[in-house]
């Protein structure tokens, strides 16, 4: 069964933007776990635009299910990780400046760093996934390195998919045949939403998780948050 991580950046971007706890993004973490999400992720940045790293500390508290947390492996963010010890990193190749996540990693020149906070995470018992795009070559190239997943960049995908749903999965379905032969776990985010995921889910159905975030919760503002997981949810079946 595909997972669902539900991101809960968007919920801490609403409150910083006036302060105080609303919403209260502790309860929002235990009402989605309650409503069915398989996971929660977090993406912290250094200037805690969103996610604060505090704030990842007590989320950790009260995850019943998977934490995954999302970044770039600087000194601070990798420390974060090992002080909280998540079920998942996700490693992404984003600069501090980015607005989100727009491509996966070239794996090859930047082995020694990957390999280093690979190794590091497995010996704090941590599953390690690495963010790249959809290329049979770079899912090789993660599994000669050691992680344990990758995951899909998932966002030419949804762009695509409105015109020509088997032309946008084509690199995907590729890089998943590779991944499964290889035996290496696959995970999919970005930009997936109630329009695009029961097909990716249709035609990669060995995925074992996907993380959605900005689409999940603006559906929230029309069908509540209860609602809006069991739907996604219901394309994952």
């Amino acid at each position: 069964m595909t997972k669902l991580s539900v991101n809960v950046n968007k919920i801490a971007t609403l409150r910083n933007a006036r302060g105080g706890n609303n919403p209260d993004l502790i309860l929002a973490v235990e009402r989605l776990e309650a409503f069915g999400a398989q996971g929660i992720t977090v993406h912290p940045r250094p200037d805690e635009r969103h996610i604060r790293y505090s704030d990842v500390r007590e989320i950790k508290q009260v995850v019943t299910t998977e934490l995954n947390i999302e970044g770039y492996p600087s000194e601070a963010f990798i420390d974060l990780v090992l002080e909280v010890r998540p079920t998942q990193v996700t490693l992404v190749p984003d600069s501090p400046e980015q607005l989100t996540s727009n491509h996966g990693w070239q794996i090859r020149p930047n082995e020694v760093l990957l390999e280093k906070c690979i190794a590091q995470f497995h010996e704090a018992g941590i599953r390690v996934s690495l963010f790249v795009d959809p290329d049979e070559r770079l899912v090789e190239d993660a599994q000669n390195i050691g992680a344990d997943r990758v995951e899909l960049y998932t966002e030419p995908y949804a762009s695509l998919y409105a015109t020509d749903p088997h032309k946008a999965i084509a690199p995907y379905l590729r890089a998943a045949e590779v991944a499964k032969s290889l035996s290496i776990g696959l995970n999919a985010g970005h930009d997936l939403s109630l329009q695009n995921l029961q097909f990716f889910h249709q035609s990669i159905p060995w995925t074992d998780e996907v993380s959605i975030g900005h689409a999940l919760i603006c559906d929230a503002l029309y069908l509540g948050l209860e609602q809006t997981v069991k739907s996604y949810l219901l394309k994952l079946q």
